[in-house]
C-alpha cells in the first residue's frame, strides 16, 4: 500500500508541475454554489430565504486581478435561474453576465457553470440572482478582486478585509413582492434593514423586539481594516456609519478614490465602497454598526434601522446609548449630492483602471454619440402598471439578444431605443440602443420621480462627470469634472435631478443598462447596449460557450439535461487542466 501511496504522490507532482508550466499565467478560482432555499427569521419572522450553499447571504468570492473564475451553479430553487456579477465587466464574455438579454435560465434542478476572467479589475463588487424579483429573498454575496502581488495598492497593507451587506427587507418572500407589483400595488415600506442577512442589535427595548441575531463584527484594537460595503437591498438609500470611528473612503466599485474621511457615507442601492477603518477607540464598549433609511420621516423609519455590533477584542461591556446621529438635512437636499460630488478618483494610483482609448484623459475624447435618458414615476401601459426609461418599457424577450444575434434570428428585438424622451403614449417594446464599437458614449440620466434611483451599467465602468438638480441642458457641461470624476458601475440620480457619465464602448457585447431599484426594474426601467465589432474576430470577443442554453425561438437545440456536466471552460489548454483535476480526483479516489 504504501508503495502505491508513493506512486500517487509522484503522478500528483507530475500533474500539477505539468498544470503550473502551462497556466502559470493564468490561474483558476473554483467555486460550487449550490443554490436553495432555507428558513430564517432575519427580523424575528420565520421566512424562506435564497441561500448559497446553505448560507445566507452567500459566501465571498475572494479572486484575484486576471484570475479565471469558475463557478459551478446547482439550482435547487422551484423556479429558474441566472446570476449576476454585478460590477465584474466580463471584458470579451458577454455570455456569462447572467441577465436575461445575454442567457437563457438555468432550469429548476439542473447545473451550469459559469466560466470568465476578472480582467484588469480591481474592487469591491456584490453578485445576485437576476431573475424573478429573487434578490428580495437573497442569492446575494460579495466580490472581492484583489490586486496582483506586482501592483502596489495605495494604501497600507490592512490588517484583514471584511465584507458587509446592508439592504433594506420584507418578511414577505419574493414571489408575495412579485405578486404585488403585478398587481399594480406599491411594495410599501420595509420591514427592516439586515447588516449581513441579519435583524438590529436591541438598541432599544421599545422599536427592536427581543429575540432577533444580530451581527457581531470582533476586532483587534490598534489594527486598520478595509471594510467593503455594498447595498444589496430593493429601492433604499442607506447611510452608512459606526459610531466613534471614522471611515476612509479608500475605492468605490473598482477605483480607488482621493483618500478622505467621512464620518458615515450614503450608499444608494447597488452601489459598493471599501474604507480604511482604525481601531483607535476605548474598548469601554462596544460599538453601533449603522444602516438608516435616507430621505424619509426619520420619526416613521426608527423601526426600519439595521444595527450591528462593533466589538474591540478586550471591550469591557455592551454597546448602550442612542445611535449616533444620521446626516441632518431634512431641509437640505444638496448635502447627499455634494458628498457625491466630493469622492474622487485617485489618478496617480497603481493598478487596474479604465482606460479609453489609451489615455487616462477621458475629459479630452471627443463624444460620438449622446443619449439623454429619462425616467418617470410608473404609469399605466397596454393596461398595466409599468416604469419606463424615454417611453419605452422594456420587454425582455423570449430568445436572449446576444443569442438572437448569433443565430441571425428577426424580429427579437429593435435598435431604435431613442436619444431623448419620446412624445406620446409610453410603449412596451424590446428596444436596445446600438453602440458604436470604440465610440465614446455621454449618457445623461434625467431623474423625473421622486424617489432617488441608481443606475448600473454592465460591461464597463463608466465616468461620474457631473449631477445636479433641475433639467439638464447642453450648457450643464460647463459644470463636467473633465480630470478626476470616478470611474464606477453605478450611480446615483437624486429625485428631480440629473448625472451625467462617459463610457468608452470598447467590450463587444449585449450590455444592460438600468435602475438597481428593484422594482422599478421589475417594471420595465431598463435597456441594452449593443456592441459589435465590424470585423468579428476572438481577440474582441470570445465565442459561444460550449454549455450554452437554449431557450425562445431556439430552444429546440437544448438537449435534456446535457449541461448537467457540461462546463463553459474555454480552449484546449483550460479544458486540459479541467480534465486533470478530474484526473486527480479520480487517482485520489482510487488510492483512498
Amino acid at each position: 500500500m504504501a508503495s502505491c501511496t508513493q506512486s500517487f504522490q509522484i503522478t500528483l507532482v507530475c500533474i500539477f508541475w505539468f498544470m503550473g508550466l502551462c497556466f502559470a499565467g493564468d490561474p483558476f478560482k473554483f467555486f460550487n454554489f449550490e443554490v436553495s432555499y432555507i428558513e430564517a427569521s432575519p427580523l424575528g419572522v420565520p421566512q424562506q430565504v435564497i441561500a448559497i450553499n446553505g448560507k445566507f447571504p452567500g459566501p465571498t468570492m475572494n479572486v484575484t486581478t486576471n484570475d479565471n473564475v469558475v463557478v459551478n451553479v446547482k439550482n435547487k430553487l422551484d423556479e429558474e435561474l441566472l446570476l449576476h456579477w454585478s460590477g465584474v465587466q466580463q471584458k470579451k464574455t458577454t455570455w456569462q453576465d447572467g441577465l436575461p438579454g445575454t442567457n437563457c435560465p438555468i432550469p429548476s434542478r439542473w447545473n451550469w457553470t459559469y466560466q470568465f476572467q476578472v480582467k484588469d479589475q480591481i474592487g469591491s463588487f456584490f453578485y445576485f440572482p437576476s431573475l424573478h424579483f429573487q434578490r428580495a429573498s437573497g442569492g446575494f454575496g460579495g466580490i472581492t478582486i484583489n490586486n496582483r502581488d506586482e501592483i502596489p495598492i495605495p494604501f497600507d497593507f490592512p490588517y484583514d478585509d471584511i465584507t458587509i451587506m446592508i439592504g433594506d427587507w420584507y418578511t414577505r418572500n419574493h414571489t408575495a413582492l412579485r405578486n404585488t407589483l403585478l398587481a399594480g400595488k406599491d411594495l410599501g415600506k420595509p420591514d427592516g434593514v439586515l447588516i449581513n442577512g441579519k435583524g438590529p442589535y436591541r438598541y432599544n427595548d421599545t422599536i427592536v423586539p427581543d429575540g432577533i441575531d444580530y451581527e457581531t463584527i470582533t476586532v483587534h484594537p490598534g489594527k486598520t481594516y478595509r471594510i467593503r460595503v455594498s447595498n444589496v437591498g430593493i429601492s433604499t438609500s442607506l447611510n452608512f456609519r459606526i459610531q466613534d470611528h471614522n471611515l476612509l473612503l479608500a475605492e468605490a466599485e473598482g477605483s480607488y478614490t482621493v483618500q478622505q474621511n467621512y464620518t458615515s457615507l450614503d450608499i444608494h442601492v447597488g452601489q459598493s465602497y471599501s474604507f480604511l477603518v482604525t481601531m483607535n477607540q476605548n474598548a469601554s464598549s462596544d460599538y453601533y454598526i449603522v444602516a438608516s433609511a435616507r430621505f424619509v420621516n426619520q420619526s416613521q423609519w426608527q423601526r426600519v434601522t439595521g444595527v450591528g455590533i462593533l466589538k474591540y477584542t478586550n471591550s469591557k461591556g455592551k454597546a448602550h446609548g442612542p445611535l449616533p446621529e444620521p446626516p441632518q438635512d431634512e431641509f437640505d437636499k444638496t448635502y447627499s449630492m455634494n458628498q457625491a460630488r466630493s469622492i474622487r478618483w485617485n489618478v496617480t494610483a497603481s493598478g487596474a483602471r479604465p482606460n479609453p482609448q489609451g489615455s487616462f484623459r477621458y475629459g479630452s475624447i471627443n463624444v460620438t454619440e449622446i443619449y439623454v435618458i429619462q425616467n418617470k414615476p410608473p404609469t399605466m401601459v397596454d393596461g398595466k402598471r409599468r416604469t419606463t426609461l424615454n417611453g419605452i418599457s422594456f420587454v425582455n424577450p423570449k430568445t436572449p439578444i446576444r443569442l438572437a444575434d448569433k443565430y441571425k434570428l428577426k424580429g427579437v428585438y429593435k435598435l431604435d431605443f431613442p436619444t431623448a424622451p419620446l412624445t406620446g403614449p409610453p410603449k412596451m417594446e424590446t428596444s436596445v440602443i446600438n453602440g458604436t464599437y470604440r465610440g465614446f458614449m455621454e449618457v445623461i440620466l434625467q431623474n423625473n420621480d421622486t424617489k432617488v434611483h441608481t443606475y448600473h451599467m454592465s460591461g464597463y465602468a463608466f465616468f461620474v462627470v457631473g449631477m445636479d438638480y433641475g433639467v439638464w441642458s447642453n450648457s450643464s457641461r460647463g459644470t463636467y469634472n473633465k480630470w478626476d470624476g470616478i470611474a464606477r458601475t453605478t450611480t446615483q440620480v437624486f429625485p428631480g435631478a440629473w448625472t451625467a457619465i462617459l463610457v468608452s464602448l470598447d467590450n463587444v457585447g449585449i450590455w444592460n443598462l438600468r435602475t438597481e431599484n428593484l422594482d422599478s426594474w421589475f417594471l420595465g426601467q431598463e435597456t441594452y447596449i449593443r456592441v459589435v465589432n465590424p470585423e468579428p474576430s476572438n481577440k474582441t470577443e470570445m465565442p459561444m460557450p460550449d454549455n450554452a442554453l437554449f431557450c425562445g425561438q431556439l430552444s429546440k437545440l437544448q438537449k435534456p439535461q446535457d449541461i448537467s456536466s457540461a462546463t463553459s471552460i474555454r480552449g484546449n489548454g483550460s479544458k486540459f487542466i479541467f480534465t486533470m483535476l478530474l484526473l486527480v480526483s479520480a487517482i485520489f479516489s482510487v488510492f483512498h
